[in-house]
């Protein structure tokens, strides 16, 4: 597997359970058909800024509590998922379109998530052009847009739904 879908799988399995070693973490990328060496899953850690933490039934756990994206304000998260009305994919970028005048501050917490998958944003007024790094997926990044904001692609769809009732 290529390393941008390795780091995803990586960070989700971190996030879904409690991962308190390497070895663990290894199995459980194994056990999804994932095949890496311990030098190679450890860069992939460093890279995520994964951190160990206190567990919660004692020793230590791994977490991506340091990384800026879940870091974020979930407040800031509950209102910037809904002011986006579309997300679109042209030629390997994405195109995200907003209520006007809530480009810049959407494209702002996509850039300061400082994911891997991204290279970067250029924002109008209400339109994103999310630019995705050399060999990342629309399917990455569409999964990656999750991560930084949860919800916004079943928001996309509820909004598209109501106004194609319309």
């Amino acid at each position: 597997m290529q390393k941008p879908g390795r780091l995803l799988a990586i960070e989700k399995i971190i996030e879904e359970n409690d991962i308190s070693s390497q070895e663990a973490l290894l199995k459980k990328l194994k056990a999804k058909g994932i095949v890496c060496t311990q030098a190679t899953l450890s860069r992939d850690m460093r890279q995520l800024g994964v951190s160990r933490i206190p567990g919660r039934a004692g020793g230590y756990r791994y977490s991506l509590s340091g990384r800026s994206s879940t870091a974020i304000d979930p407040e800031i998260k509950r209102n910037i998922v809904p002011v986006v009305r579309d997300i679109v994919e042209a030629n390997g970028l994405i195109v995200i379109r907003t209520i006007p005048g809530n480009a810049n501050a959407t494209a702002y917490y996509i850039d300061n998530a400082s994911r891997y998958e991204i290279a970067g944003t250029i924002a109008g007024d209400d339109t994103i052009l999310v630019i995705p790094r050399n060999g990342i997926t629309p399917g990455q990044l569409h999964a990656c847009l999750e991560l930084i904001l949860p919800g916004v692609h079943k928001k996309v769809a509820e909004f598209n739904h109501e106004n194609f009732k319309k």
